[in-house]
């Protein structure tokens, strides 16, 4: 005999229960009328995924038991079909000072109209982006049902990276484990879950189906890939990734165990992963949130080459447009390349001098510094300029502004607060220069989304970068090569390697202190950044968390 399952890999709106609830129950029908018989959708899938603070209204909480009836009522018809759905119930003990929780972050097994079974998550992770605990109190015991005859385990992401709850299915019977995740992506991350799965199954000698939420919320994005591991760790199916699918699993049954099978996406590269990730954190995003398009600041430079690569495949070019605005000290090969570039990707392409603002500006503040020399201050009134021209048709237009700043820029501060900073989404704000350059040499060898071939000026790509804000500026007039900083930055922020730790590793001291001292000066400038994707195991956003003002030296 054999199971069929159906892992309903799906992307969900947080907060839009009903909305969520009938994707569950299109996709639960479908997976019927192909034969079907489990059906696994992502963890907390009722709601979305991270529904952060929302989790703490009794409002929210009661409108996800309605959308759990109405999936379990529209399904009632589909005889010995079982739906896993993820969603939280409970409520809590709280004043203005103190709050217990009584909040739970479940699964239930919907059949027939009934709900058959309830399964709390026991770990809750309280790491990197998560803050679990903040909401939700572990589950006991553990889950076990049955499906046509087989015993399926029920675990919810972090229980299958520990041991004890495996454990507990196993010795309550299960044949069988199904995992429901929202795990939000990482460069490697992929092949680490594959990796933990496997070790789960060796560890318990059963079979695993996980099944893997997608799409953009905020700052992180899930990348599907769901699949299916033998008992032995053996890979045997994987779903495609950053798409929504219906993935197919069947698990035959005999001779005592049960064997998964599965059609088997192709392994992908890691410059491809992380392209997908920043086109799905755009598309979802913008989509999300109801934007009719997006404007960005075209500057001839790499950074918003790269930006508008990205939002092109995201959108489509119909919902892009590109400004350049170039200053008394733009090279005419910048605006020659931005013209190039918005011509090759088809999108609107509009250029309007800051020169007179520029003069205007320096006119008005010449009585107070008179007789000082020109510095950082001019160059940043140019960025600033910029940001209020953006800003501008942003408000009068309603499309949001993408700004272009990388990871290596936050990391030290190259960047302008209320210029460059200005907008409403940062797209490679978790991307390192170095990676930013080997994006776009990935992508002007690759057309995924059908866009165009070879969008990127290869000038763009070979010329020295520079903000063009003073004369014959290149970025490493301020910082190291990029190949240096961005290896000491990844030892120190991303691994918080010391200062002793990173000049062990062969770079020199006085380099080391100075990106030190740039990543700790210029944590006022981060808070005050958009919101923007993570692509790494540890970004700007909700995994970095340091005080403004401390004396703490690493």
């Amino acid at each position: 005999m054999a199971l069929h399952i159906c892992i309903a890999q799906l992307n969900f709106v947080v907060g839009d229960m009903p909305g969520n609830a009938q994707k569950i129950i299109a996709a639960a029908r479908q997976a019927y009328e192909r034969g079907a018989r489990l059906v696994l959708t992502p963890e907390l899938s009722i709601c979305g995924y991270a529904a952060e603070d929302l989790f703490l209204r009794p409002a929210f909480i009661a409108a996800c038991d309605d959308a759990l009836k109405t999936v379990a009522r529209e399904l009632a018809g589909l005889k010995g079909l079982h739906v896993v759905v993820g969603h939280p119930v409970g409520g809590d003990v709280r004043s203005k000072s103190v709050q217990v929780q009584r909040r739970l972050n479940a699964a239930s097994v919907v059949s027939e109209g009934r709900v058959l079974e309830t399964y709390a998550k026991r770990e809750l992770p309280n790491y990197q982006v998560f803050d679990e605990r903040r909401y939700f109190t572990p589950g006991k015991g553990s889950c076990v049902f049955q499906v046509e005859g087989v015993s399926v385990g029920l675990l919810i992401c972090e229980d299958a990276w520990f041991d004890e709850p495996a454990l507990l299915a196993q010795e309550s019977g299960a044949e069988l484990l199904a995992v429901i995740n929202a795990s939000p992506f990482h460069i490697g991350k992929g092949g680490e879950r594959v990796a933990r799965m496997a070790d789960r199954a060796r560890a318990v000698g059963l079979p695993l189906v996980y099944a893997h939420l997608v799409g953009g919320q905020d700052e992180v994005v899930f990348d599907g890939g769901s699949f299916a591991v033998a008992a032995d760790g053996t890979l045997v199916g994987r779903a495609p990734s950053f798409k929504e699918d219906l993935f197919d699993v069947k698990a035959e049954v005999g001779s005592g165990a049960v064997v998964l099978s599965g059609a088997m996406a192709p392994a992908r590269e890691p410059e491809a992963d992380l392209w997908d990730a920043l086109v799905l954190g755009v598309h979802d995003y913008i989509g999300k949130n109801g934007f009719p398009g997006v404007l960005l600041g075209l500057s001839g430079g790499i950074d918003s080459a790269l930006v508008l690569a990205i939002a092109v495949d995201a959108l489509g070019k119909d919902k892009v447009r590109a400004l350049m605005m170039p200053s008394p000290y733009t090279a005419d090969i910048s605006w020659i390349d931005a013209r190039d570039m918005a011509a090759r990707l088809g999108v609107r392409y509009d250029e309007i001098s800051i020169a007179p603002q520029f003069e205007a500006f320096k006119e008005s503040l010449a009585g107070e510094f008179r007789g000082l020399p020109e510095d950082t201050t001019e160059e940043n009134i140019q960025a600033r300029i910029r940001g209020v021209l953006l800003m501008a048709l942003s408000n009068k237009f309603g499309s949001i502004v993408l700004t272009t700043g990388n990871k290596s820029e936050m990391a030290t501060g190259y960047c302008t607060l209320y210029g460059d900073m200005a907008g409403g989404f940062a797209v490679i704000k978790d991307v390192f220069k170095t990676n930013v350059f080997a994006l776009a040499r990935w992508r002007n060898r690759n057309d995924p989304y059908g866009t165009g071939a070879n969008p990127i000026p290869e000038r763009i790509i070979t010329r020295p970068p520079s903000a063009e804000l003073r004369p014959d500026q290149v970025d490493q007039d301020s910082l190291p090569p990029y190949e240096v900083l961005d290896a000491i930055l990844s030892r120190y922020m991303e691994n918080d390697e010391g200062i002793e730790q990173v000049v062990a590793a062969g770079f020199d001291r006085a380099v080391v202190e100075k990106v030190a001292r740039l990543v700790r000066i210029n944590e006022y400038k981060r808070r005050q950044a958009p919101v923007g994707i993570r692509v790494s195991h540890r970004g700007f956003g909700k995994d970095w968390r340091y005080p403004i003002t401390g004396k703490f030296r690493a």
